[in-house]
């Protein structure tokens, strides 16, 4: 069964940086969708960014946090992170990663982690 963990959330104060890390527990898959996304209270839960496994790793971001937020993925570690830079309030959330295999049901999701920024 695959699993997720993630971790790096906390308290920042606006401007501030931080940087969520999610390791998945299998390397056997070679063709996937690593996203991270995020909920605010009374809000829906949205994407934030995704990486693919494929070709040369394309990205997709939210439009508010682009030029901000950037994903990575390291191949040897099965980790996706996310470094955010410049953070805002508007930021503050419970951000999940998401684990996708491609053509297949495999939908996997972390258990989330609050990133609350504030002063």
């Amino acid at each position: 069964q695959v699993q997720l963990v993630e971790s790096g959330g906390g308290l920042v104060q606006p401007g501030g940086s931080l940087r969520l890390s999610c390791v998945v527990s299998t390397s056997i898959f070679s063709r996937y969708t690593m996203g991270w996304y995020r909920q605010a209270p009374g809000k829906q839960r949205e994407l934030v960014a995704r990486i693919s496994s494929d070709g040369d790793g394309t990205t997709t971001y939210e439009d508010s946090v682009k030029d901000r937020f950037t994903i990575s993925i390291d191949n040897a570690k099965n980790t996706v992170y996310l470094q955010m830079n410049s953070l805002k309030p508007e930021d503050t959330a419970v951000y999940y990663c998401n684990f996708r295999v491609t053509f297949t049901t495999i939908n996997i999701w972390g258990q989330g982690t609050q990133v609350t920024v504030s002063s």
